[in-house]
């Protein structure tokens, strides 16, 4: 089934457009299937969760922080991902950058954008983006390149596209910019109900986790 999903998946979504697989919670059975298939981003929520996926996969994938990044996890998580999607706040970014500096690597992070101003939800609302990500281009071990959101999770997907759109513009005029150490190529936008709204409306990355390997049992 999970080959299948993602077969179909890889055969809709346009060429420009990468797939992350949201893991969280799944099996190395489950994801190594997905793998098989030709899934070459795994995303985790959890720093502890990925700890045994990198053991399993190596090199032979990427991964992505695409959770909560607690300010006290960030030193492992600097050494498990090629890219966190979640930076929202100078605090973590300064943490990732002071964390990175001391392996001498450079994280790509996305700026997590709150769309739709949602107060239990993680994430900068719109027009709190720009000046986080000025702040952000002083730091020599992080590099800005792009941003993500996720949107209100509403029954109807259509009802997502307008919180997409917002974060959409906001990108565009971030990119036009020109910020130092910032090179905004990613909009990491849509999930398994929404995705293709989002890539309507510009995501070139989608994280999906139900589409390809099936409701969680727990």
């Amino acid at each position: 089934m999970i080959k299948d999903n993602v077969k179909a998946l890889l055969s809709e979504i346009p060429e420009n457009v990468q797939l992350v697989a949201a893991a969280k919670t799944r099996t190395i059975d489950e994801i190594r299937e997905a793998v098989d298939a030709g899934i070459q981003i795994i995303g985790e929520n959890y720093v502890q969760e990925a700890i045994p996926v990198l053991e399993a996969f190596g090199d032979s994938v990427q991964y992505h922080f695409i959770g909560h990044l607690q300010r006290n996890k960030v030193k492992k998580a600097i050494e498990i991902f090629d890219m966190i999607e979640t930076v929202d706040s100078l605090k973590i970014a300064g943490e990732i950058d002071k964390r990175c500096a001391e392996i001498d690597k450079k994280m790509a992070v996305l700026i997590e954008v709150n769309s739709g101003r949602e107060p239990q939800k993680f994430g900068l609302f719109p027009e709190d983006v720009e000046n986080l990500i000025r702040d952000i281009s002083g730091f020599k071990h992080i590099q800005v390149k792009g941003l993500m959101t996720m949107g209100p999770f509403t029954g109807n997907p259509e009802e997502a596209r307008p919180y997409f759109i917002e974060t959409r513009n906001c990108f565009e005029k971030i990119r036009l910019l020109e910020i130092p150490n910032t090179d905004m190529q990613i909009l990491s936008m849509g999930m398994t109900n929404s995705y293709r709204i989002a890539i309507d409306e510009g995501a070139n990355m989608i994280r999906i986790g139900t589409k390809i390997f099936g409701e969680r049992q727990y």
